[in-house]
């Protein structure tokens, strides 16, 4: 793959990773403003326990949070690119899954977050060992 192109792959997906943790922070804006999906992370919470199960919705809204900081900033700097490429794949994958099962196929083909998870894997192929 083209140098430019990975970069480019690198940029977009942390971009996307650090949009979304905005968002749940109220960065973008207050819940119900254009464009803000969550507005706070009380909603977030909200959403991961629709896409998983009440009980582990804080825990597991805390480690996407994580998941996608350390990912991003990963990117960002190529450290242990492939397997952040990997493992941001992998992650992509799990919330795409979740989102068809609990709300419908429909939901994640709307957000590209299938894109996004092909875009990691190509990233990590492109990646020299």
């Amino acid at each position: 793959m083209n140098r430019t192109a990975a970069i480019l792959l690198r940029l977009a997906l942390a971009a996307s990773f650090l949009s979304a943790v905005a968002d749940r922070f109220g960065l973008w804006g207050p819940p119900g403003a254009k464009g803000v999906a969550w507005g706070n992370f009380q909603n977030f919470v909200d959403y991961t326990a629709t896409l998983t199960f009440r009980a582990a919705s804080v825990p597991l809204a805390w480690l996407a949070t994580l998941c996608e900081v350390v990912l991003a900033v990963a990117l960002l700097v190529g450290w242990k690119l492939r397997e952040a490429a990997l493992a941001s794949g992998a992650l992509l994958t799990t919330f795409a899954l979740s989102m068809a099962f609990a709300l419908s196929p429909k939901a994640p083909l709307d957000y590209s977050v299938f894109t996004a998870a092909a875009a990691s894997f190509a990233l990590a192929a492109s990646v020299r060992r």
